[in-house]
């Protein structure tokens, strides 16, 4: 009980302890935050620009993924190689990845090797090697990645699948990996012009983490960056606007799988509305924890899934509220999908209890508190926040933001968003069963709570 009180206590503490940090923005329109955190002498250095998939010409997808592996080719001053040999030789770890919306680069290493992290990473800015050898060797890799990651990887499809049936207009509607064949297409012309654009001081954050001294970083960033030229392309951003879906969607789909999978997919409201807040507590719900509805009633007690999982993907712009089900061996789509939509309606019409709802504010502030237990998780925040919501202090605020949703809400947003109208259902399916012409991905006999 001691030691059960006294994590619970330094657990308050850390969620009450305010995050400092310095920012600014340097003439060329490179923002730069620094945190200082002496605990470790470890420090973590991340680049975040402002560019993902949606950024992409619909006829060249999958640009935005394929430039986070090519801007590991080197540099006019990095061998082709050596990017990850130096970063490694100085007792450090680094890595990339991409979304729909941006591209994050970073290292974590010791304090002590902090001026070549920021070299490296100026590198990539300015001098990033973009010539034939790199881009052919990177087709191949991002082919190979997609084949063994996508194609075939058991529902290795299930986001290309939702997003491309849930959007029409916004481009939300292809996922990163994008398609080969554009990658394949596109001219060393036009990968230039993509780094010309996107990879700019401009559309970037600069965040530092950890065992630094702010004087003396601050002059190293001047001495790598400050020469580095601003931007001269305009930065195109997505002007179209999603229309409201005013009919449900049923999909069929077929993979290489055994067991048949139900998803769900709700339009939800973006970032740092009160409602997507909400919306987050009431996916916590429905599947965050063995003691959550979809857990307990359809996998514990009903034994209709071998797995379930109610999530979205952070996105900037308003995104989805994915619900996932596998079906145990035996059981019909049609069966399981009734079974997810009945613990959905039972929120809509019942609301939450006391008890769920205080473990939900506890799971909230326990998430949000082990994201910053780390250099590279406050790096991650600090500059997702500035980049997404333009507002890097949402790592000390943003908690108090959930604190405020009520049990009332939850239940609003259920009925709001939880509709058959927003709704896209997917049948993936064996494609075992494809000749066996199962039925559609029609909706169950009766939807709703029995009685």
């Amino acid at each position: 009980m001691l030691l059960g009180a006294s994590l619970l206590t330094f657990s308050a503490k850390q969620a009450s302890a305010k995050i400092t940090f310095t920012e600014y923005t340097m003439p060329n329109g490179l923002h730069v935050i620094l945190q200082e955190d002496h605990s470790t002498p470890i420090v973590a250095v991340s680049v975040m620009y402002h560019v993902g998939s949606k950024n992409e010409d619909p006829e060249r997808t999958g640009f935005a993924h394929f430039f986070e592996h090519l801007l590991f080719e080197g540099s006019d001053n990095i061998k082709r190689g050596e990017y990850m040999k130096f970063i490694q030789a100085a007792g450090g770890q680094l890595n990339a990845n991409t979304t729909q919306d941006r591209t994050f680069y970073y290292e974590v290493l010791p304090s002590n090797q902090l001026e070549l992290a920021l070299w490296m990473e100026s590198e990539r800015m300015l001098h990033a090697k973009i010539d034939t050898v790199g881009v052919e060797t990177q087709r191949k890799v991002v082919k190979e990645e997609k084949k063994q990651r996508y194609d075939n990887t058991p529902y290795g499809q299930l986001i290309n699948v939702i997003f491309t049936n849930a959007y029409t207009v916004y481009p939300y509607r292809w996922s990163p990996i994008g398609k080969e064949q554009y990658i394949d297409q596109a001219t060393l012309a036009e990968f230039m012009n993509f780094y010309k654009t996107f990879y700019v001081p401009n559309n970037a954050v600069l965040v530092i983490s950890g065992d630094i001294n702010q004087d003396q970083t601050k002059a190293l960033i001047t001495r790598y960056y400050g020469d580095i030229p601003k931007g001269t392309k305009a930065i195109p951003r997505p002007t179209e606007v999603e229309p409201v879906q005013k009919a449900e969607k049923r999909v069929n789909f077929y993979d290489n799988i055994q067991l048949p999978a139900i998803i769900l997919g709700y339009h939800i409201p973006k970032q740092g509305t009160a409602d997507y807040y909400a919306v987050q507590l009431l996916t916590q719900l429905l599947s965050q924890g063995k003691s959550s509805r979809f857990e307990k009633e359809i996998v514990d007690k009903q034994e209709k899934a071998a797995q379930v999982a109610a999530f979205d993907l952070g996105n900037e712009e308003p995104g989805l509220a994915i619900m996932l089900g596998i079906a145990n061996m035996g059981v019909t789509p049609e069966v399981l999908e009734k079974s997810m939509l009945d613990e959905i309606e039972k929120v809509k019409k019942t609301g939450v209890t006391d008890e769920e709802f205080k473990k939900l504010q506890n799971q909230a502030e326990s998430d949000f508190v082990s994201q910053n237990t780390k250099d590279i998780g406050v790096a991650t925040n600090l500059a997702t926040y500035y980049t997404f919501r333009g507002d890097a202090n949402l790592i000390n605020t943003e908690l108090d933001l959930y604190k405020k949703v009520t049990k009332e809400d939850i239940k609003r947003v259920a009925n709001k968003y939880m509709t058959k109208e927003n709704r896209l259902v997917v049948y993936y399916l064996p494609k075992s069963d494809k000749d066996k012409k199962p039925a559609d991905a029609k909706p169950p006999k009766k939807e709703g709570v029995k009685k």
